[in-house]
């Protein structure tokens, strides 16, 4: 059962403007709560593609998704083409990634996405791959820890939160979400903005550095667009200004693309109202040309 709620959904469905028999890949499966919404558009002459380098959430997908028409594979969306190819499939009509993080990943304790969580402080996306937060936490020197939460964070105070991280770990190694998380709080000044908790930002970029998530998305944005049959459209979901500035330069970059979104798709007052997390999301969408 997926407790996520997808953004932007009827802006994504305008974006794409998927048609009966058309082929769809949703780069980022997630809850498939947008896979579930292209199908009903594409329906049974349709296929749709999904993809997340998650396992457990293209598994726990399936088990509501089963439709013969839709092919859901554990796999990083920057390998979308040598992954169609399996299929044959050397053009598509549309394609849609929501970067970032899903509620699902959130609701995990022992993934340690949420900053409550008593769970290891891990943060990958595949938990068989890579190197989780805790070993970057734990490791890496003062000054190396500070550039890596300034640089995929945006955090101003990113010297004082890798000072105090390297002076705390001495005694006690940093291993779960709530550890990090009660470091953080105190480094930095208290704001009238309470929705949004303080170690957001620390958590946001030993996430971003954990999945490599800037790197996949600088190969994506420059590998994608080929896959486009002509008239067909690109839909890319960014929950920060890290992600977003690399969508709209490679998009506008991209001779093959016509922009079809000159400033950023954001949510209306009563999607904000039932879906929080939408506050932050910006949808760009181009389309190849014929």
């Amino acid at each position: 059962m997926t407790i996520h709620i997808p953004v932007l959904p009827q802006e994504v469905i305008d974006g794409l403007n998927p048609q009966p028999g058309s082929t769809i890949v949703d780069g980022t499966l997630g809850g498939g709560g947008h896979a579930e919404v292209i199908l009903e558009r594409i329906g049974a002459t349709g296929t749709l593609f999904g993809f997340d380098r998650d396992p457990i959430a293209v598994e726990d997908t399936k088990t509501r998704i089963s439709a013969e028409n839709a092919h859901l594979i554990i796999a990083n969306y920057s390998d979308m083409p040598e992954q169609l190819s399996l299929f044959d499939v050397t053009q598509v009509d549309g394609i849609l990634l929501e970067l970032g993080l899903s509620s699902d990943q959130l609701a995990a304790r022992e993934r340690g996405f949420s900053f409550h969580s008593d769970g290891p402080l891990d943060l990958r996306f595949n938990q068989m791959a890579g190197e989780p937060a805790a070993k970057l936490v734990n490791r890496l020197s003062e000054k190396h820890l500070a550039d890596l939460i300034y640089e995929f964070g945006e955090e101003r105070f990113s010297r004082r939160i890798a000072r105090k991280i390297v002076k705390l770990r001495h005694a006690n190694k940093i291993e779960t979400a709530a550890q990090l998380a009660n470091i953080v709080r105190p480094c930095i000044p208290r704001t009238k903005k309470k929705s949004i908790d303080p170690a957001t930002k620390t958590f946001q970029a030993l996430r971003i550095a954990v999945n490599e998530e800037l790197k996949w998305l600088k190969v994506a944005v420059n590998r994608l667009p080929d896959l486009l049959a002509p008239g067909g459209r690109i839909a890319i979901i960014s929950f920060h200004s890290l992600e977003d500035r690399i969508v709209k330069q490679a998009l506008q970059q991209n001779d093959q693309l016509e922009i079809l979104s000159r400033k950023p798709i954001m949510a209306g007052e009563e999607e904000l109202m039932n879906n929080p997390r939408s506050r932050s999301a910006k949808l760009r969408v181009a389309q190849k040309k014929h």
